[in-house]
């Protein structure tokens, strides 16, 4: 297994060893001391949602309120996706900025994105996505940016023509949603970080 810290504080691209024969193949793609390692606690894993989407399906960009948000370990079990993580965190070096993982089910890779980030999922191949989650679904906590917002500026391919739910269209724009105190600062991520490794 491979851990690859992004160009984003808190997410991480995680590559799995496959071993090959002739019944096929198998990979360990979540190690819980492994990543622990990494970002300095444990992931406690209270809920795993499956996300099955059609080519051109665009999620995101989600998060949800800090403290306590929601970290998600997201990968693939069939398809081809885009993982989008996206630095929402006002006071973050990185603010506005993102990056991004192909997720496929030939390399089996992963992305850790930890509390207080937005994630979007771009779907280029019709496919299945499971995502292990930090914390419950909170409906009150729940914000979104959308996916669109030419500030943000998501690089979706050539020819993808995205397909976006009425929720996250009606969604604000980065800017809109810092003027209206709905986004997480750095210091509350820093804070809930360490309070977690302090556990």
């Amino acid at each position: 297994m491979v851990i690859r810290p992004l160009s984003i504080a808190g997410a991480l691209e995680v590559t799995p060893q496959q071993f090959f024969d002739e019944r096929g193949s198998f990979a360990e793609v979540f190690r819980v001391d492994r990543l622990a390692d990494e970002i300095g606690h444990e992931l406690r894993v209270r809920q795993t949602n499956i996300s099955v989407s059609k080519a051109g399906a665009l999620r995101g960009i989600h998060f949800a309120a800090l403290p306590p948000s929601q970290a998600k370990f997201v990968t693939v079990t069939s398809g081809v996706f885009l993982d989008f993580v996206i630095d929402i965190r006002v006071g973050s070096p990185t603010f506005g900025q993102w990056d991004s993982v192909r997720l496929d089910a030939v390399d089996r890779r992963a992305v850790y994105v930890a509390e207080g980030l937005g994630h979007a999922l771009a779907c280029l191949e019709d496919g299945v996505a499971v995502y292990l989650c930090s914390e419950v679904f909170n409906p009150a906590a729940e914000r979104g940016v959308n996916p669109l917002d030419p500030a943000v500026g998501l690089a979706l391919p050539e020819g993808f023509v995205p397909v976006v739910s009425d929720k996250d269209a009606a969604a604000p724009t980065l800017e809109a949603a810092a003027e209206r105190g709905e986004l997480p600062t750095f210091e509350q991520y820093l804070a809930h970080t360490a309070s977690l490794a302090g556990h």
